[in-house]
């Protein structure tokens, strides 16, 4: 039997401790030991069609496929699913709304690189792009640190408005928004842009030493959010750097290899600093990975067996 799990299944079973702390584990995986295959095929008209094949973690008794449709116009813009199958016997274990999926891992992930980014103490966040990847970097990132301001832009000025209340209240911290990206950062020590932009948001001279940026948008070629002149002086972390060169933050710059410092991984494993310095700007930059939807699927089902969560379905009854 499969078990179906919906967006509401998954938001009811999801907590952002144990999630954090599986990415954490498969971050920290020596190199290798985590399995990553993507590919991205446009589609006639606006949307294109993304497959990350397999998703694999040392430990985990699974395998992910997932498959995705993107289209910036609808809402929702991701529309997909996630199967996890068994890694001894193929057996299709649990099929996933990939939006939530994708959402909550890519979200829990940054948060955890943030975190590890920012200048300790550096709570007041700045963010770009009020939408579900903004709110669940905020959720991680509330588990992980003290947040004392938050600051909101968005070209729908209702939404960010929503999402700052929303995100103060619950918080317990000032909260307020912002005509646009560059007001947004003026006094922030952290800084989140999740958005569709195709032109850069901020420059270097919009943001003030000692800041931390993590940019979600910049995951395929097209998408930028951050100009040339700014990640050229910053210290830049990705999620994988052959990525970040051929579609990621680092493509989209027109920057090469050596413009990266490392990847999160080489970073929570001690083999590259961090933060060098408390005036430098850094940042973050995921593309994101397949083992990563595994490690929250694994996640997922597992809690679902044990709430007794989900529909079982039989398809091969």
């Amino acid at each position: 039997m499969t078990l179906l799990l919906n967006r509401t299944d998954l938001e009811r079973l999801l907590e952002p401790s144990p999630i954090i702390a599986a990415l954490r584990t498969g971050f920290t995986a020596e190199p290798g030991e985590t399995g990553a295959r993507r590919v991205v095929t446009a589609l006639p008209g606006p949307g294109s069609a993304t497959a990350l094949i397999p998703g694999l973690v040392t430990g985990v008794p699974a395998y992910t496929v997932k498959v995705n449709a993107k289209f910036p116009d609808s809402r929702p813009a991701l529309r997909g699913v996630v199967c996890l199958h068994d890694l001894d016997s193929g057996e299709l274990l649990a099929l996933l709304d990939s939006a939530t999926v994708t959402a909550w891992r890519t979200g829990l992930a940054a948060a955890l690189g943030t975190d590890a980014l920012a200048r300790r103490g550096g709570g007041n966040v700045a963010v770009i792009g009020a939408g579900a990847q903004s709110d669940l970097v905020l959720f991680g990132l509330g588990a992980l640190r003290d947040v004392t301001g938050l600051t909101v832009a968005d070209l729908d000025a209702g939404r960010a408005a929503a999402f700052a209340e929303r995100h103060g209240e619950r918080l317990g911290v000032p909260s307020g928004t912002a005509a646009d990206a560059r007001a947004a950062v003026e006094g922030a020590d952290i800084v989140i842009t999740a958005t569709w932009a195709r032109r850069p948001l901020l420059h270097a001279a919009d943001i003030a030493p000692g800041t931390h940026i993590t940019s979600l948008g910049a995951d395929e070629r097209g998408k930028t959010e951050l100009a040339s002149d700014l990640l050229e002086h910053a210290r830049v972390v990705v999620d994988d750097v052959p990525l970040a060169v051929d579609m990621g933050v680092l493509a989209t710059a027109g920057l090469s290899v050596r413009h990266a410092a490392g990847t999160l991984g080489d970073l929570l494993r001690g083999e590259v600093p961090g933060r060098v310095r408390d005036e430098e700007v850094t940042v973050y930059a995921p593309v994101g990975l397949p083992w990563q939807d595994l490690a929250l699927s694994w996640t997922a089902y597992r809690a679902a067996r044990e709430a007794g969560a989900g529909t079982s379905f039989d398809f091969l009854g």
